[in-house]
């Protein structure tokens, strides 16, 4: 069985048909919070809380939790121009934190629609116990920065 390919907007969109994949995204999702409950069973709500897996592979983690909630993402074609509207998703400077931008084609106003559609990002994000943080870059260009909560003690 081949390793589900989540789609973090920064190449084509990953094959197969539009119900397949919202099946393959919606199972994926389960399997992450079924991982959430066997690992954080510690924590006051085990859901809530990115698990290891999500804080060793935060890119992977966050595309699959954006993809869930219905957030489109961006892609590209074969030459590298974006072909789609939605998330685009990279490592950030610091290790373990995921950059989050909102792109489009040329033309497609996607910079006009960035702050509305990265403070939904960043919503479904803080729902799953991540943290993100806007920032803008050079003309003013809107991101997010996403990262897990510090580790603390286990309650009981």
């Amino acid at each position: 069985m081949a390793e589900f390919e989540v789609a973090t907007g920064a190449a084509g969109v990953p094959d197969g048909d539009d119900r397949g994949r919202r099946a393959a995204v919606r199972t994926a999702f389960e399997g992450l919070l079924q991982i959430r409950r066997l690992m954080n069973a510690d924590a006051a709500d085990p859901e809530g809380v990115p698990a290891e897996w999500e804080r060793r592979q935060p890119v992977r983690a966050v595309a699959l939790a954006l993809e869930a909630a219905g957030v489109p993402p961006s892609a590209t074609d074969a030459e590298g121009r974006r072909t789609a509207t939605g998330y685009c998703l990279g490592a950030a400077e610091r290790t373990g934190v995921v950059r989050v931008e909102w792109l489009g084609p040329p033309g497609s106003g996607a910079g006009y629609a960035a702050e509305d559609a990265l403070r939904n990002c960043a919503a479904v994000l803080r729902r799953l116990g991540w943290e993100a943080l806007e920032y803008r870059g050079p003309r003013r260009h809107r991101y997010l920065e996403v990262e897990p909560p510090p580790v603390g003690p286990p309650r009981r």
